[in-house]
């Protein structure tokens, strides 16, 4: 890659924001070979792009749901703990969920935007 387009690929990586699929087509004009390049740096890891009808999937390498996007730009991103539980989940209206597990995996802690927490630990 040279200088000049490693320099453009950054300067998108920084300055992207959700829908990330309708903002890498439509505010910087890429290319859906170049979908992957982005979103791995934008999620610090490897990707799988997947598209299901008028949805994009982007995957970890454990095949952990990290993003989905539908075509009139809703979309989710997900986190997950080194167990592969999912720690965190928001959304494009702003609702997000957050969780916690024991060590056996077991759900302890959820807490969401509209304020409802329950705390078993």
């Amino acid at each position: 890659m040279n200088k000049k387009y490693e320099r453009y690929i950054n300067y998108i990586v920084n300055d992207i924001q959700a829908p990330y699929f309708k903002n890498m087509r439509d505010s910087y004009g890429l290319s859906p070979n170049e979908y992957e390049l982005i979103l791995s740096k934008v999620f610090n890891q490897p990707v799988n792009i997947q598209g299901v009808y008028n949805d994009n999937y982007v995957y970890d390498n454990q095949y952990h749901k990290l993003y989905q996007e539908s075509s009139n730009g809703f979309w989710v991103r997900y986190e997950y703990d080194k167990q592969g539980y999912i720690t965190y989940h928001e959304d494009s209206t702003g609702y997000w969920v957050k969780y916690g597990y024991d060590y056996h995996g077991n759900e302890v802690y959820y807490e969401d935007s509209h304020g409802y927490i329950e705390d078993n630990r």
